[in-house]
């Protein structure tokens, strides 16, 4: 049924059975049965999976006396399936290899040599070469079912240590058969593989030497090409390798020997055989460049073989079409300029007389590679393709970015003046490709270097509108580029009117969305002090770009905020005039939305009108000289403090305040209508703090009402942020605390009927909660005290029904129980019951990810309410049945003894609330703790 019904409720029903019979104590007799030389290879690898399961997850179950008997019954069944199935060969194999694990070194002290003995052994019927392939798979499976096993702690320790002698009796075995002229290729790619496995112990290197070398001698064979490429890779990749310099150095010889294959391989068009020689030498070059750069006296060596990885890097074709293994080397290219770096100034003087020269050809060849190929060619591409070689780019540009800081100016003079030899050299045209990808190289630098003291910034904003941009992707590119320069603009005000017609211009082509508005609103956020002149412009080439619908919503967005960073500067009476000619059609047009039946267009309509106002009053802020982000500081004297009277933003809000309530009227059932009214002031407040003051009062009592009809997430996150700013403010406190008694209020009665139905209110509210726990304890003001009862209380209920996971309130205000009276009375009252609610949770009543924070509660209570808890927790417990059936009187008196104990170590108190939970869950000692 499970291989071959047709019906998938039939497959699926037979999985879960099969699951079930696979663990379950009878697993024992009929795996046996069911390897039954009459069954077909589907039965017998499940017997054989069976078998896996019952050792590697029950090995508790089985008698020391049977384990000799077991292992003969394996050893058996490999030796019958060893000319068999081979799926099922495999699973037996790692059958006996899980039993070795929980058997050695004490109950099978040299499990390998046997292993070994058995199967060279004659008899059986048996041919040699099945008894080799057998015992090469059993020796492999060993040690990648120790990586996954599920050994304990302790135990891995001393099993890794055993594995590691057994070297001693595999190596040779290996080193046999891979120099035997007779033996089979089938033998050899086996001992591959199973030194691949072997080197992932941390086999040393120096004694893995001898059998690394023979893998080189199997590179030629293309049966043997991949698996030999992994054996080597992983034998010098791992980290204790780089110990064995002299073992290294013999290596790097063997490496350059293959660059003539690797030669041969690209001029055949042959991928796979370059890729995975540059897998090798990028192997040996990344995890090995600091050890090989410190033997000064084979430093040719180690150049050359940085050569190969360069011309690994400069590979010819395209990526990801015509070839796949440039991007493998570009993580190296990182490695060994930090290790170049790392160095003492004397030294690192040496190397960088070595290595500049070498770094400098690396930008060519970056910036060769990250060219785009022809029109016609990239047509063909598929979206994939497309979008692996934008990745690929990405990688290009942080590499460069990197390598600046080795470099440094020179990097940018000498983009700059092959960039200026394309432009202006007339008797021979270049390609649009070349010209993108050298200005692709100063986007990639400029967008995270500061470029501000470059003396050929300059020049590179004179030749950019020389730049004859007949393609998108170049068009694109020339736009990053003014947008990564906008710092430097505004250091530079008067090269503003050589670029910014060149963006306006770009932000009517629908082509060139993303890169023409992320670049205009860098630039009004970066020099908006300096763009008063150009604002009348910007504006209009942006109304006319939103009215004719050319960008999708989220450049509408970043449109939006790029003009309230540009008002900004404005004077007060100018940005009210720009403010009402940008926004009057968006309000016409939500007045007709409004007296419409709602539906799903009118909808998605209203939610974009209102977050085109909403970003644009997150960026509009008159009262700083810096922009939100501290980004960039405005010289003082290009600003005047701000105007007196109420703020632009106010006065607009004012103006469509009963506007946005006859919306909500109609849409308050609508949760994203909502949450798309409550960004509109939450964003307002976070941008313009105590300058909304006025509008406190009108907002708190449409959120009140809000939320005493439809309650819903997004009005708590604004209230939280109104608490945030307006609470300690004698003017606004009284609608704050009634608006917050409000709300409070309403939730507990939703919570009364069922708060699992609302989890988003859940969280939401407890980030209220949170808030105005931390403001009352930093002012210690009493106006919110009876809410602040009632609150805890809430807190208590949500525990006790949710199993809360947000128990931020709890762990604000408990430190403070000894020296604010209202927190000490409301944590006396009602702390017995926090504390049955968080043991519950931990008794089986809330899922087993949430227990650290109920540990947390537990270890704040310990801290500050000891002889509280000490009497909370021994009544609490006394209960019978509580808080789990399957916990005894002696294992709650010991989590009791342990978690007092426990005052000063909160790791520990997690560990033991963890060990308490998985006994009244009864997992204690199953493999699901053993995942926990």
């Amino acid at each position: 049924q499970l291989y071959y019904d047709p019906n998938i409720e039939n497959k699926n029903l037979a999985q879960k059975w099969l699951m079930q019979a696979q663990v379950s104590p009878q697993a024992w007799q009929f795996c046996w049965a069911l390897l039954s030389p009459d069954k077909v290879p589907e039965i017998q690898y499940f017997g054989a999976s069976a078998l896996h399961t019952k050792i590697s997850r029950y090995w508790s179950d089985i008698p020391s006396d049977q384990y000799e008997t077991l292992k003969t019954q394996l050893f058996s069944q490999i030796a019958c399936f060893s000319s068999g199935s081979k799926m099922v060969l495999t699973r037996l194999c790692v059958a006996l290899a899980s039993l070795a694990l929980n058997t050695m070194p004490e109950a099978w002290p040299g499990a390998v040599p046997e292993m070994v003995r058995v199967f060279q052994e004659e008899g059986g019927g048996v041919d040699g070469r099945a008894r080799c392939l057998a015992l090469l798979e059993l020796l492999t499976v060993l040690p990648e079912e120790f990586q996954t096993s599920r050994l304990p702690q302790y135990r891995k320790g001393q099993v890794r240590g055993a594995l590691g002698r057994e070297w001693g009796s595999v190596c040779p075995l290996l080193q046999q058969l891979l120099r035997r002229g007779d033996s089979p290729g089938a033998v050899k790619a086996r001992v591959l593989r199973c030194l691949s496995s072997w080197v992932l112990l941390d086999v040393p290197l120096s004694e893995s030497e001898g059998l690394v070398e023979d893998c080189f001698t199997a590179l030629p064979d293309p049966e043997l090409f991949d698996t030999a490429v992994e054996a080597i890779v992983n034998a010098i990749s791992q980290p204790d390798s780089q110990r064995y310099v002299n073992t290294l150095l013999k290596l790097v010889p063997q490496v350059l020997s293959l660059q003539e294959q690797l030669r041969e391989a690209v001029q055949n068009g042959d991928m796979e055989t370059s890729h995975g020689i540059c897998r090798i030498a990028v192997a040996l070059g990344e995890n090995h460049s600091r050890a090989l750069l410190e033997q000064v006296e084979h430093w040719q060596g180690f150049l050359a073989l940085v050569n190969m990885i360069m011309f690994c890097t400069g590979i010819p074709g395209h990526y990801p079409v015509n070839e796949t293994t440039s991007s493998l080397t570009l993580t190296f290219w990182y490695t060994l300029q930090d290790d170049i770096m790392s160095f003492d100034s004397e030294r690192q003087a040496v190397y960088l007389q070595v290595y500049r020269p070498v770094y400098f050809q690396l930008v060519d060849v970056l910036l060769h590679k990250a060219q785009f190929p022809s029109d016609q060619e990239y047509a063909s591409w598929s979206s994939d393709e497309k979008e692996q070689f934008r990745i690929y780019r990405v990688d290009i540009s942080d590499t460069l970015m990197y390598v600046y800081e080795m470099l440094g100016a020179e990097l940018l003079s000498n983009l700059y003046e092959k960039l200026g030899r394309i432009l202006t050299n007339t008797e021979q045209a270049s390609s649009w490709q070349h010209t993108e990808a050298l200005l692709y190289g100063f986007q990639s630098i400029a967008e995270t270097i500061d470029v501000n003291y470059s003396d050929v910034i300059p020049g590179l904003i004179g030749l950019i509108p020389r730049i004859s941009i007949n393609n998108v992707q170049l068009a694109d590119t020339v736009m990053f580029t003014i947008g990564a320069l906008a710092e430097w603009l505004a250091d530079h005000p008067v090269m503003l009117s050589s670029v910014l017609p060149l963006v306006l211009q770009a932000l009517g082509n629908p082509d060139l969305s993303v890169s023409s508005v992320s670049t205009l609103k860098k630039i009004c956020r970066e020099c908006k002090y300096d763009l008063p002149p150009y604002a009348t412009n910007i504006v209009a080439v942006s109304q006319e770009v939103l009215i004719k619908q050319i960008h999708k919503t989220s450049q509408c967005m970043w449109l939006m905020q790029a003009l309230g960073f540009l008002l900004s500067a404005l004077p007060v009476e100018e940005i009210l005039r720009n403010l009402h000619s940008l926004i009057t059609p968006y309000i016409q047009q939500l007045e007709k939305l409004a007296d419409e039946t709602p539906n799903p267009s009118n909808k998605l309509a209203i939610i974009h009108i209102l977050g085109l106002l909403s970003n644009l009053f997150t960026t509009l802020d008159i009262s700083k000289q810096e922009d939100e982000s501290g980004e960039g500081t405005a010289p003082p004297v290009k600003t005047a403090p701000p105007p007196p009277g109420p703020n632009p933003v106010v006065v607009v809000l004012q103006q469509v305040f009963a506007l946005i309530q006859t919306v909500l009227s109609k849409w308050l059932n609508d949760s994203q209508v909502v949450e798309a009214v409550c960004a509109i002031f939450e964003k307002s407040v976070k941008t313009l703090l105590h300058d909304f003051a006025p509008m406190v009062s009108q907002l708190s009592e449409m959120l009140g009402q809000m939320y005493s009809t439809i309650p819903q997430a997004s009005a708590l996150d604004l209230t939280r942020q109104m608490v945030h700013i307006f609470a300690s403010e004698t003017d606004n406190f009284p609608p704050i605390k009634a608006l917050f008694e409000l709300v409070t209020s309403v939730t507990l009665s939703i919570f009364q009927q069922g708060p699992r139905d609302h989890p988003d209110i859940v969280d939401s509210f407890m980030q209220l909660q949170a808030q105005v726990c931390f403001w009352f304890l930093i002012s210690f003001t009493l106006g919110f005290s009876i809410s602040l009862s009632l609150s805890l209380s809430l807190c208590l209920t949500l525990l006790f029904s949710l199993c809360l996971s947000r128990s931020l309130c709890l762990t604000e205000l408990l430190p403070r129980c000894s020296d604010v009276p209202p927190v000490a009375r409301v944590v006396q009252e009602d702390g017995k019951l926090l504390l049955q609610a968080v043991l519950e949770a931990i008794g089986g009543g809330s899922s087993r990810s949430l227990m650290d924070q109920f540990a947390e509660v537990l270890f704040s209570l310990n801290k500050h309410c000891f002889p509280l808890l000490t009497v909370w927790l021994k009544e609490a417990l006394q209960a019978a049945g509580f808080p789990s059936t399957r916990v005894t009187t002696e294992q709650k008196d010991t989590f009791t003894q342990q978690i007092l104990r426990e005052r000063v170590n909160k790791r520990r108190v997690k560990d033991i609330v963890k060990e308490f939970t998985l006994v009244c869950r009864g997992l204690h000692g199953t493999e699901y703790a053993a995942e926990y």
